[in-house]
């Protein structure tokens, strides 16, 4: 496990493979001579991705949804435990072959069926693109509000359901991220490197004052669960808790199936494995019980909970507190904005047409979609964040996590062909470049989870479907990724070459 996982053959394979239609140079295998990540570099990794805001809303609409703040810590953890399994698993191909997730994908969707699971993927990121976007524009709009009170007066856009000032903010970070795109992904390092710290130090900082602001830690730790008994939602915990554990597990569910992107940078496997176990759960739990904290303060302080950290700074006064936090979420936001939501669907669009779509393309095209995805509707409550986003999009990606992973490690035994994953007219062209079997599977692993998340958004009324289906919804990302693993196997037993 802890030998260079090298493909001896690599560079014959990219000279053989250049001519084919399905290549390019983002899309191609990476040599045993750049794959130069150690364990270090995969927590680091990680650390950055997790210390965001989006964690730290995360954690904070737990405690608005009625948890305490060990119910919350214990969901959150043992969320990123689940999904650091499939994480490490699908990064095996990745480190070993050095390929990215697009044509991974090939192997068992197909050289034209990937398209699939590379869309699905790269739209949610766009979603997530749109969210830090709007995060990093929120966040320069209600500071600038509190020195120009005027900003915050302005009526709400028609279908925008946001005033002008706050699409204006939004739509200038929104041109620093696709500035920072046009100039290349290497203009992001210093900000990466600089980005954990300063977020890290923030939460800290926010930390402390809640700390101090209500008392020490004692009441801020004692406020009682919501579902306890004599609570308002005695009795309901575990109606909460399951459908919380499937966001917690959808919060990453992107990046488990997009992780090959980056493992394909590994020198070994054990460096990818013990830098992921090391960075992704700790770190979210770190990040997360700082949201927890001081989110449970604010409810001691002001008699609200307040679940947005940009809210809470806003409740400062002092203008060098104001400018330094805005300073230093818009650099943590751009960060993580361009290493986890612009590098896998830049790749995901480019496989469409990989001699035609570029990652500046690519990315473009993220940035415009992440537009039109009104991103502020999607964390404008707790509920949304979670049932609606989370567990929506969870649905979709559970289901090709397990096609994915039952095909590598169950039907091929970790082993690829480089060549055939480049060949139109290889294994892997199934019926016309796409399985049939792969897709079967993928559509009758979302089936279950679909009457739920249509009760859920409203577009049936809940009484026109039986309570247990609509139950089943809360359960979506297991539910897609059993159900496709064991379907899956099946359907390849009995069809192998479709």
């Amino acid at each position: 496990m802890a030998t260079p996982s090298t493909t001896a053959n690599a560079p014959d394979v990219q000279v053989d493979i250049q001519t084919s239609f399905l290549y390019n140079e983002d899309l191609a295998p990476v040599p045993a001579s750049r794959r130069k990540w150690g364990t270090a570099s995969f927590a680091a990794l990680w650390i950055s991705m997790a210390a965001c805001i989006p964690t730290y809303m995360l954690a904070s609409s737990l405690i608005g949804g009625g948890m305490n703040w060990w119910q919350a810590i214990l969901t959150i953890f043992l969320g990123n435990l689940i999904v650091l399994v499939p994480m490490v698993l699908n990064a095996h191909a990745g480190t070993k072959y050095g390929i990215p997730f697009p044509v991974f994908c090939r192997a068992s969707f197909g050289t034209r069926g990937a398209n699939l699971p590379a869309l699905l993927r790269a739209l949610v990121a766009c979603g997530w693109f749109g969210i830090q976007s709007w995060i990093g524009g929120d966040a320069i709009y209600k500071i600038l509000a509190v020195f120009f009170p005027a900003l915050a007066t302005g009526a709400p856009l028609p279908v925008l359901d946001i005033n002008g000032a706050q699409f204006a903010c939004f739509l200038f970070f929104w041109g620093i991220n696709m500035w920072v795109i046009w100039r290349g992904i290497d203009t992001i390092r210093v900000l990466l490197n600089i980005k954990a710290p300063l977020l890290l130090a923030l939460g800290l900082l926010l930390l402390w004052w809640a700390w101090r602001a209500a008392g020490g830690f004692g009441p801020i730790l004692s406020q009682p669960s919501a579902f306890d008994a004599g609570q308002p939602k005695a009795g309901q915990f575990w109606t909460f808790f399951f459908p919380a554990l499937t966001g917690m597990v959808g919060f990453w569910a992107t990046l488990s199936l997009n992780i090959p992107d980056f493992s394909r940078y590994a020198h070994t496997q054990r460096n990818q494995i013990v830098g992921q176990a090391l960075g992704l759960p700790m770190t979210m739990a770190l990040y997360s019980f700082i949201g927890v904290a001081v989110t449970s303060a604010t409810t001691i302080i002001y008699h609200e909970t307040i679940w947005n950290p940009i809210d809470v700074l806003t409740r400062f006064k002092d203008p060098v507190v104001l400018v330094v936090a805005m300073v230093a979420l818009c650099i943590a936001t751009l960060a993580t904005n361009i290493a986890a939501n612009v590098v896998s669907p830049a790749n995901d669009f480019a496989h469409l047409a990989p001699s035609r779509i570029s990652f500046r393309t690519g990315g473009l095209v993220t940035g415009l979609i992440g537009i039109v995805m009104m991103p502020w509707k999607l964390v404008a409550d707790p509920s949304g964040y979670i049932f609606t986003w989370l567990i929506g999009y969870s649905a979709l990606l559970g289901p090709i996590g397990g096609i994915m992973i039952a095909d590598y490690f169950v039907h091929r035994g970790c082993h690829l062909s480089l060549r055939a994953l480049y060949d139109p007219h290889g294994e892997h062209r199934f019926t016309n470049g796409v399985s049939v079997v792969a897709l079967i599977a993928f559509i009758v692993a979302v089936a279950p989870s679909l009457p739920g998340f249509l009760v859920t958004v409203k577009v049936i009324p809940a009484g026109t479907v039986v309570d247990w289906l609509v139950h089943l919804y809360d359960y979506a990302w297991f539910v897609g990724f059993g159900v496709a693993f064991v379907v899956y196997l099946a359907l390849r037993k009995l069809a192998p070459d479709r």
